[in-house]
């Protein structure tokens, strides 16, 4: 895949822990309202793989909230948190293989809230198709990217081994 081009559905309908590292240095493009197209490099992700894992939304089953988890990769899947912040997810695997990359940071922006924030994200993203979406898609990036893996944040509430599981990424300056 080739720098400005956007990425085809075959990279996101693979298990979470391959295509959660292999974000990382992808380009992350946004149409604003205003017409403005900005586009950020993802500089980490953390993965949530289905059913199994207990930190996962998908965890407890099918809810209207998670709906769209169980369906093929490519979509987008989004979130409020204490009521501000709006999560940004993509949607990996197969159909009724519930899992999700969180995207918890873009150049220069650490933290889910914050990159949410700058992507003016909203109610209205849940369920976008990457592939064809005119306001966010992902264009190729730079293919040899050095990461560190880390376990994951904020998930105390799913206990061992989910808490330890080094299902964070993020990029190497």
């Amino acid at each position: 895949m080739k720098n400005g081009e956007r990425i085809k559905p075959a990279f996101f309908r693979r298990d979470v822990l391959e295509v959660a590292p292999a974000l990382l240095g992808k380009t992350l493009v946004r149409r604003f309202d205003s017409g403005t197209v900005s586009r950020f490099v993802i500089s980490e992700t953390e993965a949530y793989r289905g059913a199994d894992d207990k930190a996962c939304h998908a965890h407890k089953g099918r809810t209207p909230r998670t709906e769209v988890m169980f369906r093929e990769g490519g979509l987008v899947y989004v979130y409020l948190i204490y009521g501000i912040y709006w999560m940004l997810n993509f949607v990996t695997g197969d159909d009724d293989e519930p899992a999700a990359v969180l995207i918890r940071g873009i150049e220069n922006t650490y933290g889910p809230g914050k990159t949410g924030k700058i992507l003016q994200l909203d109610r209205s993203f849940y369920g976008e198709d990457l592939f064809s979406s005119p306001r966010i898609w992902l264009e190729g990036g730079n293919c040899k990217t050095s990461f560190t893996a880390y376990p994951r944040v904020g998930i105390q509430y799913a206990g061992e081994p989910w808490i330890s599981m080094p299902w964070r990424f993020r990029l190497n300056s």
